[in-house]
């Protein structure tokens, strides 16, 4: 696969697998697909749930800029911050170099980095881990641990992370989200889900004292075998963030567009 159409195949990815989430926080959330812009926007207290992405390929320098003030100001429309998801392989060269200045302009501020992944990888083996132990969310209460794994690994408030996934019938029926545990205890979490014929790997996170231990991989691992099992899918997709980029290879996954994260200027 072409960089050019894996970086179309991270954004469908995106757009669908989001426009799941963020319906089930609000069946009245913003969920629109502009011209070159794609809204899924729950205005919901958990950031990733708020979020747009540009998805127009070859955008050059006029048109870039002209999207990414009409993403910055569908953001002002808010009352919860999120982010702008923009995949630099879509965008043409000279767009790309003027990337950085087009954003300032927008009163858009670079987040974070990100690097899309995609693997035609299952199945896998059924993994294991001699610390851990793997169980499936099912419960309010399993759920509201993988909320809050999440937010201590992201740096999030508990209550941000609980308001993104709490009481959702979606996490507890249609994705397959896994719990690690160490001696009872909760210490790693990572989920799929079936999107257009693929298995979407979502919100991997390893509690801040735990990491580096082979947990996140684990897990993440459990989450694919399940979720391959269950649907006989044999490829996957993922959205890595800087931490998590090193794990998937060995897993299996292969980069592809890098991504940027803005948000708007305080």
């Amino acid at each position: 696969m072409t960089d050019l159409a894996a970086a179309v195949e991270s954004v469908a990815q995106l757009s669908t697998v989001w426009r799941a989430m963020v319906l089930d926080r609000d069946e009245q959330a913003d969920v629109r697909d502009l011209p070159g812009i794609a809204v899924r926007w729950a205005d919901c207290r958990f950031a990733f749930w708020n979020a747009i992405t540009l998805n127009e390929v070859g955008v050059d320098p006029e048109l870039l800029e002209k999207r990414l003030a009409q993403a910055a100001d569908i953001m002002r429309s808010k009352q919860r911050p999120g982010f702008l998801w923009l995949f630099e392989d879509l965008l043409a060269d000279d767009a790309g170099a003027a990337l950085d200045a087009a954003a300032q302009r927008a009163g858009l501020v670079h987040a974070f980095p990100g690097t899309g992944m995609a693997g035609d990888l299952l199945p896998i083996p059924e993994p294991h881990h001699p610390d851990l132990t793997f169980q499936r969310v099912t419960t309010g209460e399993q759920l509201t641990a993988y909320a809050d794994i999440n937010s201590r690994a992201y740096g999030f408030d508990l209550a941000d992370g609980r308001d993104g996934l709490a009481g959702s019938a979606l996490w507890k029926r249609d994705v397959y989200a896994y719990l690690a545990l160490r001696n009872g205890t909760p210490v790693a979490c990572a989920a799929t889900v079936e999107a257009q014929g693929r298995l979407f790997v979502i919100l991997v996170a390893t509690e801040p004292g735990q990491q580096r231990r082979g947990y996140g991989e684990a897990v993440t691992r459990k989450a694919l075998y399940e979720g391959a099992r269950a649907t006989g899918l044999t490829r996957a997709t993922l959205h890595a963030t800087v931490a998590g980029a090193p794990v998937y290879p060995r897993i299996g996954f292969e980069p592809n567009s890098p991504m940027r994260f803005y948000t708007l200027a305080s």
